[in-house]
């Protein structure tokens, strides 16, 4: 008689324990699916935005990549090929939130007024030091190279997909946000 409560038992802890293998198994399966829901969704929305495929005109293309040039050069000339990607991956991820400026240009020289004081998003677009600066021409031809590479050929750094800011890593801005990276001399945050 003991053998067959044994048994009992011993039949109902399987049981249970595969329903709970089960639930688990189910759990780990929504998760994954949920994450590559996001990265789909989330590269799409990148793929988009750096398209802007839509109604574009070539002489407008011209004008985007002269943009990111700029933007690339005047934040990040002296940066390695990783550091200038990454400026121009911040700033084709703020194009695809929707949230700044509007196309490359709008992001770029995009303006805000606080306390009576413009800042803009990008700081040489509002110091007018850099308009009289001598342009190295290497540095930006090679900033030119990244804008391309970023904006005509969708080229990202897969650490930086949610990159939304940075600054210079010698300044303390005392952001509350997540910080994702530090390359070169700049360090990227959500």
């Amino acid at each position: 008689m003991a053998s067959i409560e044994s048994a009992r038992y011993f039949n109902k802890a399987i049981s249970v324990l595969k329903l709970g293998v089960m639930v688990l198994g189910i759990v780990l399966i929504a998760v994954f699916l949920e994450n590559i829901t996001v990265r789909k969704f989330q590269a799409l929305r990148t793929e988009i935005a750096s398209q802007e495929v839509v109604g574009i005109t070539a002489s407008e293309r011209v004008k985007q990549l002269d943009c990111l040039t700029k933007n690339i050069y005047w934040e990040a000339a002296n940066e390695p090929f990783e550091g200038k990607v990454a400026v121009a991956q911040v700033t084709i991820n703020r194009v695809a939130s929707g949230k700044f400026g509007s196309g490359v240009c709008g992001v770029v020289y995009q303006k805000n007024v606080f306390y009576e004081k413009v800042i803009c998003q990008f700081s040489w677009a509002c110091e007018t030091k850099y308009r009289t600066q001598a342009i190295s021409a290497k540095q930006y031809v090679e900033s030119e190279e990244v804008a391309k590479r970023v904006l005509l050929e969708n080229f990202r750094l897969p650490s930086l997909t949610q990159a939304m800011f940075y600054h210079a890593a010698y300044i303390k801005p005392g952001w509350d946000r997540e910080k994702i990276n530090q390359i070169g001399q700049h360090i990227f945050y959500k």
